[in-house]
C-alpha cells in the first residue's frame, strides 16, 4: 500500500481565520510492501525463504558460517526470535554483549546478503526457558501472563522499547535488513484478547518498529491470534498437509499474502523420551505444494544449536512436566554442530527446482571437529563450598520469591525431635535429594510427580533437601505459574513442619571453589583437564554421569542427565584452546569413573535415571 504523508508548514491563524499550509509531500515508499496476495521488495513480487536460527544457540564465531550454510540453500532470509530473558537476567540490567549482541548478528545477516524477519515477542515459546519471559516477572503466580495486567505489561513496554534502541536502526526503511517484526507470539493458542494484541502492537510502534508487523499461528487459531489489517502467518509442520492448513486459514482470512511462518522440520526432545526424528516425505511435499503456489516460507528450525546453560524451557500438560534437553538439534536440517544432514540435501535437490543457479552459494568449509581421548576428572570440590547466608521462614519459599531465577536451593531443617513419618511437600520443582547427615534418602523427580518420601531420623538430625531446577514452562496456561523449588507447605505425617533455612545456589559464578584431591560425600564438583592441538568442535561422552552441569573453561554448556535421549554435550571448538583445557561437571549423585572422552558425534539413547 502506498502511505502519505501531509506536513503542515505553518499554524491556523485563529484570529483571522485563515491557515497557511505547504504543498502535500508525498513520503518515501516503504521498501518491503503487499501487492495483491503477494509480498514486495523495492515494488517487485517478492517470495520470503527463510530458516530460524537463534542467535544465543550459536557460539558467536559460528554465527557467519551459519548464515552462509543459510544461503547455500537458497534461502534469501535469517528469522530470529529476540530472548528477552536473556537480555534482561535482573529488572533494569541489560546485557546486549558476546554471544547476546542481536544487533551484530542481525547487521552480519545483512553482510551476507540476507534480509532479516524478526519475531521480538516478549513471549516467544521456543522450547526456551519461561518461553523468553524473564522469571523475576512472576514472583508470585498471581500475575497473569500474556494479558493487559499492567504488572505484566508495563516491564513489557520498557524491554520493547530498550529493545527498539537497538533494532529500530536495522530496520529496512532506516537502511537495515529487517523487513518484518512479529507481534506477539502464536498468541491464538494461548488466548483470543484483541486488546492484548493490540497493546503489544501499539507498544511496538512506540519503541520505533515502523515497518511491517504481522502475526503467527498455527492455522486452527489463526481466527484467534490474527489482528485484522496486519499479515497474518500460519505453522506448521511435517505431521500436516500445506494445502489443507492453508484452507483452514482461508476460512478466516482469504486473501493474502501467504506465509508459512513456522515449518517445522523436526522437534524438540525432553528428558526420558526417545530422540524425535521426522520424515522427509512429508516435508518435501508441503514444500513442493508451496513453492508451486509461490507461498512464502521460514524453516522451524534451519539450525537448532544448543540452550546453554539454564536455558531450556519445559511443557508442562496433561502428560505432566516435561523438561527440555540441552540439546536443540531439533532433527533439523542441519544438525546441533551445524553439518548439513540427509534432509536438508533432499531439500537442497527439491529447491535446485525451483529457484535459479544463481540463488544457492557455495557451502562453506566443514568446521574442524576433534576426538577427546579418555580421561579422569579427579579434583573434586564439595557443592556445600557455595552454601552462604541463608533466608529463614517458617515454610519453605520459592526461588522466585527469594529473588533467585535458576540454579539450585537446599532447603534446610534442624529437627530437635525425631522426624519419622512421610515427609511431603505441596510441589516439587524440578528434582529433589532428601538428605541427612552426609546420607541420601530420597529422590523426588516432579515428572512423576513425586511430592512425598518417608523419613526417619533421630532427633537433632539435620535433614536437608536439595532441589535442583529445571526449565519454567515455556507453552500453555502455566506460563508464568511455574515458580521453582519447594511449593507449599511442608508437612510430617499431615502435621506442618515449619522452620527452614534457604541456602541458595544460583551457580552463576564457580571459579572461588577450591578443588582437592580427596572424595566428597554427596553433591560435588569433579575437575580435570584435557590437551588439545588444534581447536575443533567435539561432544563429551556423558554415559556414566549422573545429573548436573558441565563448565567447559569456564562456560557453563549446560545440563545433563541419564535419563536420556541425549547422552553427549556439544562443544564448540571456539570456546577450546590449543593446549590445557578445563572442564568441571557438577554431580548431584555419588558413584561412577569419573572420566570423559570426546568425539564429533552426539549420542542418544535411554540408559535410564537416577
Amino acid at each position: 500500500m502506498t502511505t502519505r504523508r501531509f506536513v503542515l508548514a505553518g499554524a491556523a491563524s485563529l484570529a483571522a481565520g485563515l491557515a497557511a499550509r505547504t504543498v502535500p509531500a508525498l513520503a518515501a515508499e516503504p521498501r518491503f510492501g503487499v501487492s495483491g496476495n503477494d509480498f514486495t521488495l523495492d515494488g517487485k513480487p517478492f517470495q520470503i525463504l527463510a530458516g530460524e536460527m537463534h542467535y544465543p544457540r550459536i557460539p558467536r564465531a559460528a554465527w557467519r558460517d551459519r548464515m552462509k550454510k543459510l544461503k547455500s540453500l537458497g534461502l534469501n532470509t535469517l528469522t530470529t526470535y529476540v530472548f528477552w530473558n536473556a537480555h534482561e537476567p535482573k529488572k533494569g540490567q541489560y546485557d546486549f554483549s558476546g554471544n547476546l549482541d542481536v544487533a551484530a548478528y542481525i547487521r552480519m545477516a545483512q553482510e551476507e546478503g540476507l534480509l532479516v524477519n524478526l519475531r521480538p515477542g516478549p513471549y516467544v515459546c521456543a522450547e526456551w526457558d519461561g518461553g523468553g519471559l524473564p522469571a523475576w516477572l512472576f514472583p508470585t503466580p498471581d500475575i497473569t501472563a500474556r494479558s493487559t495486567d499492567p504488572r505484566y505489561m508495563e516491564p513489557v513496554k520498557g524491554w520493547i522499547k530498550r529493545l527498539g534502541k537497538e533494532l529500530t536502526p536495522l530496520l529496512i526503511d532506516n537502511g537495515g535488513p529487517i523487513i518484518l517484526t512479529q507481534i506477539e507470539n502464536e498468541y491464538g493458542a494461548y488466548g483470543s484478547d484483541q486488546s492484548y494484541l493490540a497493546a503489544q502492537r501499539q507498544a511496538l510502534r512506540d519503541a520505533g518498529f515502523s515497518g511491517m508487523l504481522y502475526t503467527a499461528d498455527p492455522a486452527e487459531f489463526f481466527s484467534k491470534g490474527s489482528v485484522p489489517g496486519v499479515v497474518g502467518g500460519i505453522n506448521f509442520g511435517t505431521k500436516y498437509v500445506a494445502e489443507n492448513e492453508f484452507a483452514t486459514r482461508n476460512k478466516v482470512r482469504p486473501e493474502g499474502p501467504y506465509f508459512c511462518s513456522e515449518l517445522w522440520g523436526g522437534w524438540f526432545d525432553s528428558y526420558g523420551r526417545m530422540h524425535e526424528t521426522m520424515p522427509a516425505g512429508p516435508l518435501l511435499a508441503s514444500l513442493k505444494w508451496m513453492l508451486e503456489h509461490k507461498v512464502s516460507i521460514s524453516f522451524y528450525m534451519l539450525h537448532g544449536g544448543t540452550s546453554w546453560g539454564f536455558t531450556p524451557g519445559a511443557n508442562w500438560n496433561k502428560d505432566g512436566y516435561q523438561p527440555d534437553i540441552a540439546s536443540y538439534d531439533y532433527d533439523a536440517l542441519l544438525d546441533e554442530a551445524g553439518r548439513p544432514t540427509p534432509k536438508f540435501e533432499v531439500v537442497l535437490a527439491l529447491f535446485k527446482n525451483y529457484l535459479p543457479a544463481e540463488a544457492f552459494k557455495p557451502m562453506p568449509e566443514p568446521e574442524a571437529s576433534i576426538n577427546v581421548g579418555r580421561f579422569k576428572l579427579t579434583e573434586t570440590a564439595a557443592l556445600d563450598q557455595l552454601l552462604g547466608k541463608p533466608v529463614t521462614s517458617a515454610a519453605p519459599q520459592s526461588l522466585e520469591a527469594l529473588g533467585q531465577m535458576h540454579g539450585l536451593m537446599l532447603y534446610r531443617h534442624k529437627g530437635k525431635a525425631a522426624l519419622k513419618g512421610d515427609l511431603a511437600f505441596g510441589d516439587v520443582r524440578d528434582y529433589a535429594l532428601i538428605r541427612s547427615n552426609g546420607a541420601l534418602h530420597a529422590t523426588l523427580d516432579r515428572r512423576f510427580e513425586e511430592k512425598t518420601a518417608a523419613i526417619d531420623l533421630p532427633a537433632g538430625a539435620t535433614l536437608d533437601v536439595l532441589v535442583d531446577t529445571m526449565g519454567h514452562c515455556n507453552y500453555g496456561k502455566n506460563i508464568g505459574k511455574d515458580q521453582k523449588g519447594l511449593i507449599g507447605p511442608a508437612t510430617l505425617d499431615g502435621k506442618p513442619l515449619t522452620g527452614w533455612a534457604h541456602y541458595g545456589l544460583p551457580l552463576d559464578d564457580i571459579s572461588g571453589l577450591k578443588f582437592g584431591s580427596g572424595p566428597v560425600n554427596g553433591p560435588a564438583f569433579h575437575r580435570g583437564h584435557f590437551d588439545v592441538k588444534t581447536p575443533g568442535y567435539t561432544f563429551l561422552d556423558m554415559r556414566g554421569w549422573g545429573k548436573g552441569y558441565v563448565w567447559i573453561n569456564g562456560t557453563n554448556i549446560g545440563r545433563y542427565w541419564s535419563a536420556g535421549p541425549q547422552q553427549a554435550m556439544f562443544v564448540p571448538g571456539a570456546w577450546l584452546k590449543a593446549g590445557a583445557n578445563e572442564v568441571v561437571v557438577l554431580d548431584l549423585h555419588e558413584g561412577g569413573d569419573r572420566s570423559l572422552s570426546g568425539s564429533p558425534k552426539q549420542i542418544w539413547d535411554l540408559p535410564g535415571a537416577v
